[in-house]
């Protein structure tokens, strides 16, 4: 460590300082005093430093430290500890690797380098021979990565990587730079096995009840040319179909089609499996899982209108730009109105002043279907407002061209983030002009703006009644907004996902529930953490936190897990840990104010299995990573020569200097030290006499 002051103004002005303490010890000191002369030289110094040091100060002097600490050389032995090295690896040999990397690191620290573990894993090792092979995913590129961002300015030497070749997660290390030398250990075999495998599943994860869905099967074999194996499908442990499969020696990968009945609602778990054949290396992947998502057919919706009209056109457009809606139009001119079980209807301009549309109007009343009315010149507003859907409107026959404003307070759905924009460049549309009156439990979602005047007028309002829902659009000719939006951004984006959000919303039935419990997804890996979230609400559905929330996950084997926890305004929930792959359902129960709350539904955690898929070792891959960095490719009975290497390569120390400044000024010792001078000037001369 070194010291150094230094000032902000110029040496010499030193000289001026210490002529000024001179100047005021002698005007102070030159006179007779009342105490020895040896006493009055004493005073006259004190009196000199104090004033030259309090001069000096003024120059802004600074104290800058500069200090030097030696890091030695850090070797990291970096372990791919996936599933596939203990899989694929002779047991007994890979352990007797472990404990030579271990007697190496421990002779390395001996010649004064320091040493580390990383493994694919967060947790901490202590010993190479503690490792275990369990991780179910290899991604050597973020294991390199983290030993680099991990070790910067630590004077990372190399890092040695014992490793199998084999990586099925991120980029492929090969195409990075780590900026470190890297000694790969290859484990594992690279002469293939004689071995049959499920490569891949491919299926659509939602598929409606009722329809049957495409399952394609990849199989790939090696080995086994002329032979025919038995690819079975499964579902809760019952056969649902199988095929025959013929391999051919030029042909390693064939497809096998599955056409599935999807039966039911809900999450469903099927097993594909190869039935092993004799001589086969391993039969851990000959099974695959898939997980699919059963819901209810298309929701139906049903648009009515009095007249054609280009309004209807862009609506329907709109709501089949999702592929879960179908449509049927009905317009009393054109077609007759045909009887289904809709979900959700969009009235235009009904009830109005043309006759034909009663049908569909008396169709809405008896289903109590939720519906979108549109308003329009041709509306009988006296009708429309005997519906009580939560808006009533006295209008004159007089109209206004407004254009929308979104209310930022509406939360039941949420508009694409150029939305406000967007709507500002829609043409204006004409509304009737009059007294708007809402209904209590009626929610704006869009409101009038004329001109450059923004309104608290709705323009569009959703109303929630019971188990029911209704929505008013008080605009028409709303085509022009899906057109213009097209035309100045190729897509109608915001166009078409207002109308769905809409009429998703009017099809979803009000939840009421006091008790809402859920997982954060609805698929997972067994590798990921399972997480749990909870809401609870009083009577008056407002949020209350603080419940004790009892939380059963019941698995496919009927074993059951219990978890309670309480529920917290920051979301927090439970963290129920990995859970092997399978099809899952879930009941809470909480006692709010008194009255017990139930909850219920299901996740699916998908298994991976990646790790069983490739029995080769890519001894190649370590081999472009040794060259990549200047080094070579050893395997476990050269470690003697790769600790040679390391000691030959010869590594220095690395000195890292830090430097700080500080003002002089601000320390506290210099004012202690002055303050003691001041008070002993002042106690000698009190003490002898001074006047």
């Amino acid at each position: 460590m070194s010291l150094r002051l230094i000032t902000t103004a110029s040496p010499w002005l030193i000289l001026a300082c210490l002529a000024a303490g001179a100047l005021y010890a002698w005007l102070l000191y030159s006179k007779k005093a009342p105490w020895p002369k040896s006493l009055n030289y004493g005073l006259a110094a004190l009196r000199f430093v104090v004033v030259s040091i309090l001069c000096f100060l003024l120059m802004g002097p600074l104290i800058r430290y500069v200090s030097n600490t030696t890091v030695p050389p850090t070797i990291v032995f970096a372990l791919d500890n996936s599933q596939s090295v203990a899989l694929f690896s002779d047991s007994a040999a890979l352990q007797a690797t472990q404990q030579q990397l271990q007697q190496v690191r421990e002779r390395l620290e001996e010649q004064g380098y320091r040493t580390a573990i990383q493994t694919l894993g967060e947790e901490q090792q202590e010993s190479i021979n503690n490792v275990t092979y369990g991780f179910e995913t290899t991604n050597l590129s973020q294991l390199l990565t983290r030993v680099q961002d991990k070790y910067v300015g630590q004077n990372l030497a190399g890092v040695v990587l014992l490793s199998d070749g084999i990586v099925n997660q991120g980029m492929s290390p090969t195409y990075s730079n780590y900026g470190y030398t890297l000694y790969p250990v290859a484990v594992g075999d690279t002469v293939p096995k004689k071995d049959v495998l499920l490569a891949s599943l491919r299926y659509n994860k939602v598929n409606y009840s009722g329809s049957r869905f495409p399952l394609e099967v990849e199989v790939q074999q090696e080995g086994f040319g002329g032979r025919t194996a038995n690819v079975i499908l499964q579902e809760n442990g019952k056969t649902i179909a199988s095929k025959k499969v013929l391999f051919r020696d030029n042909q390693p990968v064939q497809q096998v089609p599955f056409q599935v009945l999807a039966s039911g609602l809900g999450k469903r778990h099927y097993v594909v499996q190869v039935a092993p054949l004799e001589g086969e290396f391993t039969t851990l992947n000959n099974t695959k899982h898939a997980y699919i998502d059963v819901v209810k057919g298309k929701i139906k919706v049903l648009i009515a209108a009095a007249a054609p009209h280009p309004d209807i056109k862009a609506i329907r457009s709109a709501i089949e730009s999702n592929e879960n809606y179908e449509t049927t139009l009905f317009i009393p001119s054109v077609n007759e109105l045909k009887q289904q079980d809709y979900d959700v209807a969009v009235l235009h301009q009904l009830p109005g002043r043309m006759a034909g549309a009663e049908p569909a109007l008396n169709l809405v009343r008896q289903k109590n279907l939720p519906a979108l009315y549109i308003l329009g010149p041709q509306s009988d507003l006296p009708n429309f407002n005997r519906l009580n859907i939560g808006i009533n409107l006295i209008s004159s026959g007089q109209t206004d061209e407004v254009t929308a404003v979104p209310n930022s307070s509406f939360s039941n759905f949420q508009l694409p983030e150029n939305a406000a924009e967007r709507l500002q460049e829609y043409p204006p549309a004409r509304v009737p002009f009059g007294d708007v009156r809402l209904s209590p439990n009626t929610e704006v979602i869009l409101y009038q703006q004329v001109g450059r005047v923004r309104t608290n007028k709705p323009l569009l309002t959703v109303q929630t009644s019971d188990n029911k829902r209704n929505a008013v659009l008080l605009a028409s000719g709303t085509w022009q907004w899906r057109l213009q939006e097209a035309a100045n951004h190729e897509q109608p984006q915001v166009y078409n996902q207002l109308i769905t959000n809409l009429v998703q919303l009017l099809n979803a039935p009000r939840n009421k529930k006091r008790l809402n419990v859920y997982p954060t997804q609805t698929e997972y890996t067994s590798s990921d953490e399972i997480r749990f979230n909870a809401e609870a609400y009083n009577e008056a559905l407002e949020p209350i936190y603080g419940q004790n929330i009892t939380l059963k996950i019941t698995g496919e084997d009927e074993q059951t897990r219990n978890f309670t926890f309480a529920n917290g305004e920051n979301q927090s929930g439970v963290n129920i840990g990995t859970l092997p792959g399978g099809r899952y359902t879930y009941t809470a129960t909480a006692s709010i104010n008194r009255q017990q709350q139930k909850d219920e539904g299901e996740f699916v955690v998908e298994e991976l299995q990646l790790e069983a898929l490739n029995a080769v070792a890519d001894h190649n891959l370590l081999f472009q990573l040794a060259s990549n960095s200047g080094s070579r490719l050893y395997y476990p009975q050269q470690l003697q020569q790769l600790e040679q290497d390391i000691l030959q390569a010869d590594h220095k120390n690395v000195i890292y200097s830090k430097e700080e400044l500080s003002d002089l000024v601000d320390m506290k010792w210099l004012f202690f030290l002055l303050l003691g001078l001041v008070i002993v000037e002042w106690f000698v001369r009190k003490y002898n006499g001074s006047y």
